[in-house]
């Protein structure tokens, strides 16, 4: 269980289909002037995933090598015109406002990204959880980018007005220049508070006995072993610049 929650972290955070790996661009900027339309996109993608992932896993020592990719799409549309058929039948305001591209899942390079490099390669249940956390991590990046847009753009949040009357919404942001400008804010808030916890964490505190290990820490269990790895890093690192110096020194007393 360990590892599918692994999974759902990592799709959630690690690799962030919107934020980190920079994949499915064309319905991120396309259909996002909305927190509705990103939901929609986001959970119709999710569920292409997570069945799509969960065949391909089970079909994974049957379907051959040299047709995997073809293969592949088959499953994938599959799936992709059974959402479809649901969203108009169910959904028919959402399905309009998606238009195109839902049937163009089928080539959205999350779904076939996943199906190629992790179903085809591990069992049904941890597939599973891998299309989980992609999926939602995909729908997160889409309501996010959507809420600041229709935000800005509209002084609304899904279809509901927070704006005072007062207000005059930038029209620019619900454009196609919106979009770019909302993910690139998104993507450097997300990447500098990452690179400060990432400092945090490297912050061995003095009162802590990490050079020694475990056993001597006053505070042994709190970081989960990774100011040991931290400190032994720097102990390798400065060992490493004491050798270099004193092979310096003595090529240089060789050659005098």
């Amino acid at each position: 269980m360990n590892r599918c929650i692994e999974r759902i972290f990592n799709g959630l955070v690690k690799e962030n289909p919107t934020f980190v790996l920079m994949l499915g661009m064309c319905p991120t900027l396309a259909v996002t002037t909305s927190a509705i339309n990103g939901i929609g996109m986001g959970l119709s993608t999710t569920a292409v995933l997570i069945m799509s992932n969960m065949l391909i896993a089970m079909l994974r020592k049957i379907i051959p090598d040299s047709v995997r990719m073809p293969a592949f799409i088959v499953v994938v549309a599959s799936f992709v015109t059974i959402v479809d058929f649901l969203l108009e039948g169910f959904v028919p305001s959402l399905y309009d406002s998606l238009g195109l591209y839902i049937p163009l899942i089928v080539v959205n390079c999350i779904i076939l990204g996943r199906a190629e490099s992790y179903a085809s390669k591990n069992p049904v249940l941890p597939s599973i959880f891998d299309g989980v956390g992609m999926g939602l991590g995909f729908t997160v990046g889409l309501t996010c980018i959507g809420i600041v847009r229709e935000l800005i753009g509209a002084g609304q949040i899904f279809g509901m007005q927070v704006m005072p009357d007062s207000y005059v919404p930038f029209a620019i942001f619900v454009q196609a220049p919106g979009a770019f400008l909302v993910l690139a804010c998104l993507v450097a808030i997300q990447n500098k508070v990452k690179k400060n916890l990432a400092k945090k964490g490297k912050e061995v505190p003095k009162s802590s006995g990490c050079a020694d290990g475990c056993a001597s820490c006053s505070s042994r269990g709190v970081c989960g072993g990774h100011l040991v790895e931290y400190a032994s890093d720097k102990v390798a690192d400065k060992n490493e610049a004491a050798e270099n110096t004193a092979a310096a020194d003595k090529k240089e007393q060789e050659g005098t």
